[in-house]
C-alpha cells in the first residue's frame, strides 16, 4: 500500500529503562532518516509521565508511531498496550508478542515446541544468589530475564566469582555457559536477512562490545558451515512467527558444535554500530528504506490485523 509523504510520524525515543541512552541514539537516527525522505516528524522523548505523553500525542496528532524505545516499558508490551487503547498504529510487534519476547525463559519454552535448542536455564531470585541456591554449577551465565543490551550479564566461571546485582531485576535468569561463536539473524517481515558472526573485542558481546566504537567485529555473511547458516536463518524466522512478531526482530545464537538459540529482540538497535541495519544493507536495503519500511509496515499491519479496533483514533 502506498502512503503519502504528508504522513505525520511521531518517533518514540528515550524512555526510562537502562537502555535509555541507546534509544535516544536510535530515535535520532531514525528521525533524521525520515526527515531526509521528506516526512513530517515529531520526536517524543518518553518519560514516566504518561499523562504528559498522552497529552503530547493529542496535541501533535501523528498518523503513526515509530517506536524506537528499548527495554522495559517500551519494548515489553506496556507501551504497545497504551497505543492500542489510543487506537494509533505503531511499529514493531504487538502487545502479546512484545511481552513474550521480552521474557527470555518463556521464549525458550515456546520455541522448544519446535525442537529449537537453547542452553539449559532457570529463573532464580537475588535471595537464591545470596543463599548460594543456584541450580547450576559453574561455568554459567547470570542475566536479567527481562532486559536487553546485555545489561547485567555476567559469566560466573567458578564459585569464587562474586555476582554483581547492578542491572539485575527480581527475576534473574541463570543459564548454562556455552563457549562458542556468537551469531545473530535479523528478520524483516517474512524474510531472514542473513547471519552475522559477532567477534567481540572483550570476553563476550556485552554492552560495550555492542555500542563502543570498535567494540566488536561483524562478519557478514558468517563463515560457518552452510547447514548451520541455513538453520539459524530458519530458526530466527520460526521464532519471529511463533511469538507473533511483526516489523523487524533479531535473534541471537551461540554455535558450538550445535546451534543454541539465546533470545529474540523485538526492537533491535538502529545505532551506527547496530546489526539490523547492517544486515538490511547486505540485502541492498538502505537505512532510510529500512526505517520507512517500518512505518509503512506499521500502517499496513494495523489496518490488516484490525488493531485499529473501530477505525478511529481515541485521542
Amino acid at each position: 500500500m502506498n502512503y503519502s509523504k504528508k504522513l505525520h510520524i511521531a518517533v518514540f525515543m528515550g524512555g526510562w529503562s537502562s537502555e535509555r541512552e541507546i534509544s535516544l541514539v536510535t530515535g535520532e537516527a531514525a528521525s533524521k532518516a525520515l526527515k531526509d525522505l521528506g516526512y513530517r516528524v515529531t520526536e517524543i522523548d518518553v518519560t514516566k509521565d504518561i499523562e504528559k505523553l498522552i497529552l503530547t500525542i493529542k496535541n501533535t496528532k501523528p498518523d503513526v508511531i515509530l517506536n524506537m524505545l528499548h527495554g522495559t516499558f517500551g519494548e515489553d508490551g506496556c507501551m504497545q498496550g497504551l497505543l492500542e487503547i489510543l487506537n494509533i498504529p505503531y511499529s514493531h510487534s504487538g502487545v502479546l508478542a512484545s511481552a513474550l519476547a521480552m521474557d527470555k525463559q518463556k521464549t525458550k519454552e515456546i520455541l522448544a515446541e519446535k525442537n529449537i535448542l537453547s542452553p539449559k536455564s532457570y529463573i532464580i531470585t537475588a535471595n537464591d544468589i545470596k543463599n548460594d541456591n543456584i541450580p547450576l554449577t559453574p561455568p554459567y551465565v547470570v542475566k536479567p530475564n527481562q532486559d536487553g543490551s546485555s545489561f547485567g550479564v555476567q559469566i560466573v566461571k567458578d564459585k569464587s566469582n562474586k555476582i554483581s546485582f547492578n542491572h539485575l531485576s527480581n527475576e534473574i535468569l541463570v543459564e548454562e555457559y556455552i563457549k562458542g561463536r556468537e551469531l545473530t539473524v535479523t528478520v524483516m517481515g517474512e524474510k531472514a536477512l542473513g547471519v552475522t558472526e559477532i567477534i567481540p573485542r572483550f570476553e563476550f558481546y556485552d554492552f560495550e562490545a555492542k555500542y563502543a566504537d570498535g567494540g566488536s567485529e561483524h562478519k557478514l555473511p558468517a563463515d560457518i558451515p552452510q547447514n548451520i547458516y541455513d538453520t539459524a536463518m530458519k530458526q530466527a524466522l520460526i521464532a519471529h512467527k511463533m511469538l507473533g512478531c511483526r516489523g523487524i526482530t533479531r535473534s541471537d545464537f551461540i554455535y558450538s558444535n550445535k546451534l543454541y538459540f539465546l533470545e529474540i529482540n523485538t526492537q533491535p538497535g538502529m545505532t551506527p554500530t547496530s546489526l539490523a541495519p547492517e544486515q538490511a544493507k547486505f540485502n541492498n536495503i538502505s537505512f532510510q528504506e529500512l526505517v520507512e519500511w517500518l512505518v509503512i509496515d506499521a500502517l499496513d499491519k494495523c489496518k490488516n490485523n484490525c488493531e485499529m479496533k473501530n477505525g478511529k483514533k481515541n485521542y
